[in-house]
């Protein structure tokens, strides 16, 4: 289960929820199957997808998925991140997100291509290594006829938040 959301103002403006199922199929490597539900900011849109998560060289975790939704959308997200222990228990985790759909969905404000980038650090202190909390920043960027959508509706295309939330895992 992976979920993740954003408020500003009071009004939620993101919403992500994503039920997963993950098979090993090598060292460190998964095959992950599921659905998708984008609940913001304009109607639900739900996809179905297949990709791979895991730990490359030089301990980089990869997540790459391909979705296929309704009324012939498709879209393809990659995550990056890296974790840079200073303790045992602080950690450091520079991270990078993007997204690519294969067309436009203008309820949605988002244009086919290369859609949005998110760059950011986030600093967690690990209680056990299953629950943590963590604060950071987030830079975020539309491209292409993404950002030709928020500029027409004048909303920026380049954000920088502050961030803070747990994470957790059993």
């Amino acid at each position: 289960l992976r979920a993740e959301g954003q408020r500003e103002d009071g009004n939620t403006t993101e919403n992500r929820l994503e039920l997963l199922w993950a098979h090993p199929v090598a060292a460190y490597w998964d095959l992950v199957a599921g659905v998708r539900m984008d609940t913001e900011p304009g109607p639900t849109r739900s996809y179905m997808g297949i990709g791979v998560q895991g730990l490359a060289p030089q301990w980089l975790h990869v997540e790459a998925t391909a979705w296929a939704g309704e009324r012939g959308q498709t879209a393809a997200t990659l995550k990056l991140e890296y974790e840079l222990l200073l303790t045992n228990r602080l950690i450091l985790t520079p991270k990078v997100e993007t997204d690519i759909y294969g067309k436009d969905d203008t309820a949605n404000e988002i244009g086919n291509g290369f859609s949005e980038m998110k760059a950011g650090l986030r600093l967690r202190y690990e209680i056990r290594r299953e629950l943590a909390p963590y604060v950071g920043i987030q830079w975020t960027g539309k491209f292409g006829d993404t950002a030709d959508l928020a500029r027409s509706n004048e909303e920026a295309v380049r954000d920088a938040q502050l961030v803070a939330g747990l994470r957790f895992w059993f």
